[in-house]
């Protein structure tokens, strides 16, 4: 029996990108914001739920960020950046760094971490990470970041993201 042959491209998708969006927020994710510093020393940082685990040996970690971001260029040529996971009571932290043109640091309490990007305060996770490679695929940059050092709160409860709302953890 002969085996149909493999196409050499994908078949053009029959949905358009926001029922694309819709169905990808079915999946429950966490919420993180990603920080660095610019090589001028401007702090950047942005929401983002798109962070998973690749590697545990190296320790190697990714996310991805729009082409277009105004924050791509601190992140594209800076050395390192920190990847802070919520907790379920930083839901208004997500919606600042979520924001566009507002000082996004406002009130928010860090500490610099050993790259230089700011680690949040009340973070259940913190992960300082050398930026080791980035992918362009489509319209975003899929940033591999080596993991220098991390901290974690055993036991906080971690702010969730389904469906374009925002959950807090509540064990089965």
């Amino acid at each position: 029996m002969l085996l149909p042959e493999s196409p050499s491209r994908a078949h053009p998708p029959n949905f358009s990108t926001t029922e694309f969006r819709n169905a990808l927020g079915m999946f429950a994710t966490g919420v993180t914001i990603v920080t660095a510093c610019s090589s001028q020393g401007e702090k950047v940082g942005l929401t983002a739920n798109s962070f998973n685990s690749v590697s545990l040996a190296p320790p190697l970690v990714l996310w991805s960020l729009s082409r277009f971001a105004g924050s791509m260029a601190a992140f594209s040529t800076g050395s390192h950046y920190a990847i802070n996971i919520l907790s379920a009571d930083q839901q208004d932290l997500a919606r600042q760094f979520a924001a566009k043109d507002i000082d996004r640091f406002a009130g928010v309490t860090y500490t610099r971490g050993s790259g230089g990007a700011p680690i949040l305060d009340g973070a259940v996770a913190s992960f300082e990470c050398f930026n080791r490679s980035q992918y362009e695929e489509g319209d975003h940059v899929i940033f591999v970041g080596e993991v220098e050092r991390f901290s974690h709160r055993s036991g906080a409860s971690p702010l969730l993201f389904h469906g374009g709302k925002y959950y807090a953890e509540h064990p089965l």
